[in-house]
């Protein structure tokens, strides 16, 4: 197809290129960028408006809004500060102990809950904490951060890009579970090692400023004792959802909503009508739209790409490349992604990447055959938020609150610790797809 003479290839090649350039340089709103992009392939013709409504994964957008509304309301309760604080008090506020147990938890949370909202809740209450102990905050912070990115690996709602993969080839919350648990335990297992070598067997507390911790109350984080039941119940009952939905034909993003919902309803039973619509419109500001709006223009502006047979070219090429082989396309890809996403947001990258794929999987022997690809693009987009300060959201977040308590986290600073992390977490992930995929 021809527009004004040029094909139109070239065109939604173009109109990509410079948002991603407005986005990597940041000289203008993420979300904002991605629409006039969008706008921009529907305006030039490239797409019809319908068929950028076509390359919106609704399902991803689903799943992302009603986690945010969830998370947000749960988040009122002081349920997540309440287990910062009970961790640091099961290990007796011993440094090095906190160390391992605050990783645990980010860990964990970051696999249930989006990495964002986990370092929002955790960081604070983790830098007073290290204030009563009187210890640096470095080492808590740059595992929480660590611990966050590897955490989200191992499910379907912990990382973005699991998201978007998880959306575009089918995979069920389970499907993730089976695949990447083992692989991200093991990783965590090394960070925990590495830090407690390097950090934590050196951070020493005196007996008067553990005890100044053993005295906080966990219990008076918990604002509203009766809101901690409810949302346990829901999130609980949205996990065993995603957990089953593969053979309950419902989609992840239905679930979600759902979840929303009930909690929704639930939250605000028995109030008065004036203070429900205020609670609702609350929780409704919660939602990041930033983020939804990005991902929705993002969605358009790869569906571009793909209708315009740009990256079915760029699948043949890839596929030369690696001659065919799946090993060599997992290897490749797994590496490529992990430090194309220190560099870069691995979001736009990984969105970029999906139709990809899709058109190498008929030439790489089908779906099934190509699974380990899939899997390296998730491990390796995920693993590559630690390798630089900007390679996450996660990680900017952690920066600000940092700084604006006194302890900035600069870019070179972070990169001593996390571009080394980041290559041994590949090197583990290499070798871990190596002996299930390839042996």
């Amino acid at each position: 197809m021809m527009i004004f003479g040029i094909p139109a290839a070239v065109i939604a090649s173009i109109v990509l290129a410079l948002s991603y350039a407005v986005l990597f340089t940041e000289k203008m709103n993420r979300a904002v960028a991605a629409m006039l992009g969008a706008s921009a392939m529907v305006l030039l013709g490239v797409l019809s408006f319908d068929e950028a409504l076509k390359g919106i994964d609704f399902n991803t957008i689903a799943l992302l809004t009603g986690m945010m509304i969830m998370v947000g309301i749960a988040e009122q309760s002081g349920v997540f500060q309440y287990m910062a604080v009970k961790s640091a008090k099961v290990v007796n506020a011993n440094p090095r102990g906190l160390l391992a147990a605050l990783g645990v938890a980010t860990a964990v949370l970051s696999a249930f809950l989006d990495n964002v909202t986990t370092v929002l809740l955790i960081v604070p209450v983790t830098i007073e904490i290290a204030r009563k102990l009187k210890v640096e905050p470095y080492p808590f912070l740059l595992m929480e951060i660590f611990a966050s990115n590897i955490g989200g690996t191992a499910t379907l709602i912990g990382d973005p890009p699991n998201i978007l993969i998880g959306g575009a080839v089918g995979l069920s919350f389970t499907d993730f579970l089976k695949e990447l648990t083992l692989l991200v335990t093991i990783t965590l297992g090394l960070l925990l090692l590495g830090f407690d070598f390097l950090c934590g067997r050196k951070m020493k507390a005196s007996d008067r400023a553990r005890k100044t911790v053993m005295k906080i109350d966990e219990r008076k984080m918990i604002t509203d004792p009766v809101l901690v039941k409810k949302s346990g119940a829901v999130l609980g009952l949205a996990i065993a959802g995603f957990l089953t939905a593969e053979h309950l034909h419902i989609a992840n993003g239905t679930i979600a909503l759902f979840g929303a919902a009930l909690l929704l309803a639930l939250a605000t039973r028995g109030q008065s009508h004036e203070e429900r619509d205020r609670q609702v419109e609350a929780a409704f500001d919660r939602v990041d739209w930033t983020t939804i709006f990005f991902f929705t223009g993002l969605f358009a502006l790869v569906y571009g790409l793909e209708v315009t047979g740009v990256l079915e070219m760029l699948g043949e090429k890839a596929l030369l490349l690696v001659d065919g082989s799946v090993q060599k396309a997992a290897f490749l890809i797994l590496w490529v992604s992990a430090l194309l996403s220190a560099a870069i947001d691995n979001i736009p990258f990984v969105a970029t990447m999906i139709p990809l794929l899709k058109s190498m999987e008929e030439g790489l022997g089908g779906r099934e055959a190509m699974m380990p690809v899939w899997w390296a693009l998730s491990v390796g987009s995920c693993y590559g938020g630690n390798g630089s300060l900007i390679a996450a959201s996660a990680n900017v977040i952690v920066a600000g609150i940092a700084a604006r308590d006194g302890h900035p986290l600069n870019f070179l600073k972070f990169l001593f610790w996390g571009l080394p992390v980041t290559i041994l977490s590949v090197l583990v992930a290499s070798g871990y797809f190596y002996i299930v995929h390839f042996m």
